[in-house]
């Protein structure tokens, strides 16, 4: 088992949501963390949060996916924080839903941009590091990205296309002993969409449960890669 203790780990959209829960549970193995978020405020009080654990380090840098050169300089920083990166998780991802009817040039250029086009910009700008550490790619692809949906065009071929975007390069990378898995979850208790988390979402995925997954793939022995891992709810409500 791997060790990833002082390890760092630069997280995509890590303010709120899966990637903040990420964040956390990576810190309480003693990990260091680079959250990323369009705001800087917004970055900087979410590492504040997460510094209060007393575990690890967070460190908050504003950066948008969409940019190539600011995700360039994102990473930069991260590396000039923490020295390298043993993880990149691209989490960043957002979601219109409408019949194509309906659906804007603009909306589904901000959701291909974002889901895709993103994660294309965030691993060529971590690229360099990550073979200096040997390290791990973990994407965040959807059970979107095998099951279409109606309203679901613009969403399903940004995911459809991350899910095959992180196989391929899975092939590309493992030359260098670069680890590459994305995940495919469910219904998962986030601000995704408008939604507010509650009470009622107890069923769903939380956050922290794909922090744990991380946190397990990354102390897998090097010889072993869960390459496309589905996961759902276990107990979804009856309908």
């Amino acid at each position: 088992m791997t060790n990833i203790e002082n390890k760092v780990a630069f997280i995509t959209g890590g303010t709120k949501g899966i990637g903040y829960g990420v964040a956390q549970i990576l810190m309480a193995e003693g990990m260091k963390v680079a959250i990323t978020s369009r705001s800087q405020k917004a970055a900087d009080e979410a590492a504040a949060e997460l510094n209060k654990s007393g575990k690890g380090e967070a460190f908050g840098v504003e950066s948008d996916v969409r940019n190539f050169e600011s995700q360039q300089a994102a990473v930069q920083k991260a590396i000039e924080k923490f020295g390298e990166i043993d993880l990149l998780f691209a989490n960043a991802g957002l979601g219109h839903f409408a019949t194509i009817e309906d659906m804007t040039p603009e909306q589904w250029s901000e959701v291909i941009d974002t889901n895709l086009t993103g994660v294309f910009y965030s691993v060529k700008a971590g690229l360099e590091s990550l073979k200096k550490s040997k390290g791990f790619i973990i994407t965040l692809s959807s059970l979107a990205g095998t099951n279409f949906f109606a309203q679901g065009s613009a969403y399903n071929a940004s995911k459809f296309g991350l899910t095959g975007f992180s196989q391929a390069i899975m092939l590309d990378l493992r030359q260098y002993g670069i680890r590459v898995s994305t995940i495919m979850p469910g219904s998962v208790a986030t601000h995704f969409n408008g939604h507010t988390p509650n009470e009622d979402d107890a069923w769903k995925i939380q956050p922290e449960d794909i922090g744990e997954m991380i946190a397990s793939l990354m102390k897998l022995d090097a010889r072993t890669l869960p390459s496309k891992i589905e996961v759902r709810p276990s107990m979804p409500p009856s309908k």
